[in-house]
């Protein structure tokens, strides 16, 4: 039987400490080839380059490990990986460690997670694992623990088809991490602000900010679980479709549709009519 093929990647890109401890982590449980982005992709979400080339060059990352740096997305590392370097799916992916907490509605946004759910789509068991800790040399010592007891429990119990599992890991000491907890996705959302600066030829731009808003009271959510001192481990499934939906839009008179019907039901409706 041949060895566990494990990719890990991330969106700090390969210089980041986090990812030099993940890959650390990983190896214990098999053969770790590295492919991450040769610059920070934070926030790129699922984007992939389709109108630029990519490159691939070796990376001297140490401890035997293969590496390369890419100049694509999270998303384009695991597609590289699987079609370019490995020429197979791996047996496992893993992204991370972040940089900075990834729960509730930053899963969208996410770089690290967008890697993760790219290996879930094409069928190969993921997770991305984030601390809550922005800075560039922030301790990933207890991280590495969470992460060696997630792998055992995968290994022993298997992770669920077409599902990646966010990991979000808070800032304090092993010690006083209360434990693990498998939640749900908080409801919650960022309140961008943006900054207007003007630059040195007297052009204005913009800076984005803002805060993320918790609009969720629940004990048994990930930012609950963070905020109160355990792990938390979110299932994140790739089919986006709103099932609970469903019958409510299947009311909607689409079949055989009579907009004569839909102006009666509808006193604000307005035809639309194509521009000439």
């Amino acid at each position: 039987m041949s060895e566990t093929l494990i990719l890990v990647c991330n969106d700090d890109g390969i210089d980041a400490k986090g990812i030099h401890a993940l890959a650390k982590v990983a190896k214990r449980f098999g053969k770790v080839v590295v492919i991450a982005p040769d610059s920070p992709q934070s926030g790129m979400g699922h984007a992939i380059s389709v109108s630029k080339p990519l490159r691939l060059k070796p990376y001297p990352f140490g401890d035997g490990i293969d590496a390369y740096a890419c100049s694509g997305t999270p998303a384009d590392c695991v597609k590289m990986a699987t079609g370019v370097v490995l020429h197979r799916k791996p047996d496992l992916v893993l992204s991370g460690v972040n940089h900075g907490l990834n729960a509730s509605i930053s899963v969208f946004y996410s770089g690290t997670m967008s890697a993760a759910m790219e290996a879930a789509i094409e069928g190969v068991p993921s997770m991305g694992f984030s601390l809550a800790d922005f800075s560039a040399d922030a301790d990933f010592s207890a991280s590495e623990r969470i992460v060696d007891i997630v792998l055992k429990n995968h290994f022993h119990y298997g992770t669920p088809e077409n599902i990646t599992l966010n990991i979000n890991i808070p800032r304090l000491p092993l010690e006083q991490i209360k434990g693990i907890r498998v939640c749900r996705q908080a409801y919650g959302r960022w309140v961008e602000e943006f900054e207007e600066r003007i630059d040195p030829h007297g052009r204005p731009y913009w800076w984005l900010a803002g805060r993320f808003k918790l609009n969720d009271e629940g004990t048994d959510t990930d930012i609950w679980a963070i905020e109160n001192g355990y792990v938390s481990i979110c299932p994140v499934n790739i089919d986006a479709t709103a099932h609970h939906t469903l019958p409510q839009v299947n009311r909607w008179k689409l079949e055989n549709l009579a907009m004569t019907e839909v102006r009666e039901t509808a006193p604000h409706f307005v035809e639309f009519t194509p521009p000439e």
